[in-house]
């Protein structure tokens, strides 16, 4: 595969077309976001066992959440927009020298005086403004460096990277946190910054053509959403599926952003490593399969909506008990199922949409798919503290039923019968959408695009 591409200007570039190919070019980028990814892990890792020691509950660690959330999916219409019509190679490198020297402010603002939670917000937010716009040029970019029967190998890898990451940083972040500290631990993640820097200088990615419309219009962000818009919305088995994505993720994010609390109201940090290590096993054998798979070689909704439900299982043994095990299985269950379910839902995207049009469309997507999550983050906080932990303590309306006997009380056990619902209702999510006839025979409607 030729990897040529004009470096004169963005605009310049934008004309060039070229077939993918073999996916040399891809795994060189891969590697070095991947490598990225576990810096931004142990942080990540660190800073979540620092905020909960700082401040005990649930609300700080879902307020970062979101913080690191709403940003991006705000300036989503605006990357999109940018990743069809401006070099996307260029695109990931500035939000990487971002996303660097916000790691790098904060390793200073270590060093000069004591670190505050509203330091954690504000890296949240930044660090989500530079994700915004690589989001979209990243995944823009791999249908013009991999061919189309390689598509769901390559999502497979995008999935274990961060299976990968879910793996490796826990265990590491912990006994590094002991050596070094939480200085020593940011710094690393400074220097993992120039490792995806390096591989996106050395490298070219094709650049699809611009439509000539669209070079001639004056491309206003109003009209790049309102483009990929009714892209989907002309597309209703497309379109549906997206709200059923929203569903899944409204559900899954109002559990998940409390599992940290919910390890940690009964356990030391050292479980919550273990549990976070149980996940990225899973997910990384669900990574693993989808890439050897390629995925389903027939129809992939049926799948996608199958994967889906299993997945949702997770979070209902994650709260069925106290014990360690429970949320690990559960975890284990949620993300070996997650990548297998999310790298055939992408192939089917990327095959059903051009090109030239992914950036602006990817964003809507993205969205949409998301557009509710802030909720769950705004929600999840205050219904943990303030209703499901009362119903579940001792003395509690729940504690004496027979969801009390079932499930134990005290700490922790009301986010544990949060995940429990929230599990349930993402299942019933799954068959209404596949009692949908327009999503599920969206593949059979909707000619292939590439």
């Amino acid at each position: 595969m030729t990897t040529a591409e004009p470096s004169a200007t963005p605009a310049a570039s934008a004309e060039a077309t070229v077939a993918p190919g073999s996916m040399r070019v891809f795994l060189t980028i891969w590697i070095g976001q991947l490598i990225s990814m576990l810096g931004s892990g142990l942080t990540g890792f660190a800073l979540g066992v620092w905020i909960f020691d700082q401040t005990g509950q649930a609300t700080p660690f879902a307020l970062t959440v979101l913080f690191g959330s709403l940003p991006r999916l705000l300036l989503l219409p605006l990357a999109g927009s940018l990743a069809d019509r401006c070099n996307r190679r260029w695109i990931m490198l500035l939000s990487d020298s971002g996303n660097a020297l916000v790691t790098l402010v904060v390793l200073l603002v270590l060093n000069v005086g004591d670190l505050q939670v509203w330091h954690i917000y504000l890296l949240a937010i930044f660090g989500s403004i530079f994700s915004a716009f690589q989001e979209p040029a990243y995944s823009a970019s791999v249908v013009m460096l991999v061919s189309k029967k390689d598509l769901g190998r390559a999502n497979g890898l995008l999935q274990m990277g961060q299976a990968l990451e879910s793996i490796i940083t826990p265990l590491l972040a912990g006994a590094l946190f002991v050596i070094i500290g939480l200085r020593g631990i940011i710094l690393i993640d400074f220097v993992t910054y120039f490792a995806a820097l390096f591989t996106l200088l050395i490298v070219r990615i094709p650049q699809p053509k611009v439509e000539a419309a669209a070079k001639e219009s004056k491309n206003t962000l109003l009209s790049d959403f309102t483009f990929g818009w009714n892209y989907l919305y002309n597309r209703p088995g497309l379109f549906g599926l997206l709200w059923y994505y929203a569903m899944v993720n409204f559900f899954l994010n109002l559990s998940s952003v409390l599992s940290g609390p919910l390890v940690l109201s009964n356990h030391p940090a050292s479980v919550l490593g273990i549990v976070q290590t149980a996940a990225g096993i899973g997910m990384l054998g669900g990574s693993i399969l989808l890439s050897a798979w390629g995925g389903p070689k027939g129809r992939r909704i049926p799948v996608v909506i199958g994967f889906i439900a299993l997945a949702m299982l997770g979070p209902i043994v994650t709260g069925s008990g106290a014990h360690p095990a429970f949320i690990t299985v559960g975890y284990f269950l949620l993300l070996f199922f997650v990548p297998l379910a999310s790298g055939t839902s992408q192939a089917i995207f990327q095959s059903k949409i051009a090109p030239e049009a992914q950036g602006r469309v990817f964003a809507v997507r993205s969205m949409i798919s998301r557009s509710i999550m802030p909720i769950a983050f705004l929600s999840a906080g205050p219904l943990a503290d303030h209703v499901f932990e009362p119903l579940m303590r001792q003395g509690g309306l729940l504690a004496e039923s027979f969801i009390g006997s079932l499930l134990g009380v005290g700490s922790g056990r009301g986010i544990g019968l949060l995940f429990i619902l929230c599990g349930l209702l993402g299942i019933f999510a799954s068959l209404l959408a596949y009692l949908n006839p327009r999503i599920r025979l969206v593949e059979d409607e909707l000619p292939d695009a590439i």
